[in-house]
Order: structure tokens, then sequence, then C-alpha cells
């Protein structure tokens, strides 16, 4: 797949980024001309994503929350939310609906958000170095529907 455009978004791990991310990932995705319900999908998937970094990967404090968004041919967005937090020790685990290590506040079900509104999501996670999630889309766009 040749490379058409991208981006790279360096956020602190605070709850008030996480809109920002999503709508800068979505104005990026506005380059393909989506439908509305390709850019809600993006939102959400992003947000599910921010989110987790957020809750998740820095539990004693403040860290870094890395986003790339690639635009490939074809309309396939592909958008890597990473963190040099704490890791999972087993991604299988936390991504089975329900889970989750945050208690009883959280609903466990962020990576099945992000699958629901991506065609994939991958998770790569070391304990103690970090945890990347990539979402991939194809924008149709309305001209194509």
């Amino acid at each position: 797949m040749k490379k058409i455009n991208g981006f790279r978004l360096i956020i602190p791990s605070k709850s008030v980024n996480e809109g920002f991310s999503r709508a800068v990932t979505s104005a990026f995705a506005a380059l393909c001309d989506p439908t509305v319900e390709e850019i809600c999908d993006i939102k959400t998937a992003v947000s599910e994503a921010v989110t987790n970094c957020i809750v998740h990967a820095y539990p004693d404090g403040e860290g870094t929350v890395y986003i790339d968004g690639t635009l490939y041919e074809g309309n396939v967005l592909k958008v890597k939310i990473r963190d040099r937090g704490v890791g999972i020790a087993d991604v299988r685990q936390a991504m089975e609906p329900l889970f989750t290590t945050a208690g009883d506040d959280r609903s466990g079900l962020g990576f099945s958000v992000m699958e629901s509104f991506s065609d994939k999501v991958s998770v790569r996670s070391f304990p103690d170095k970090g945890t990347v999630v990539t979402l991939t889309k194809r924008l149709a766009g309305k001209e194509k529907k």
C-alpha cells in the first residue's frame, strides 16, 4: 500500500485530550470525504483507544500518548495509538468483553468498541514498556456509496 499522507500528535495523558485527539483524527480523515457514519466510527474507536491510555497506561501519574495517522491508497486509514506505560500482561484476556483491571467504574468494553467501529484492530504490548493499538478502517466516502 502506498502512503498518501500522515500526521503525528503527541499529548499528555489527560482526560481533556481525549476529545482533542478524536477531533484531530476525524479532521485528518475528512481528506477522504467520509460519510458522517464513518467519521463517527473513527471518533469512537480513537476515543476508546486514547481513553485506555489515560486510564490504564499510567496509573501512578501522567504520561504521554502518541498518535500517528496514515492515509494509504484506496482511502485506507490507519491510526496507531501508543503509550510507554505499564503495558498489558495478557493482551488476549484484556480484549475479552467485560474484562477490566480498573474496577467497577469501567465497563471493560473498550477493545470491543474499537473492534466494532474499525475494520481491524491489532494490539501489541509489553509489560513495563507500553502498548500500541492500531486501528484500520477503509473509508468508502460519500461519493462511492
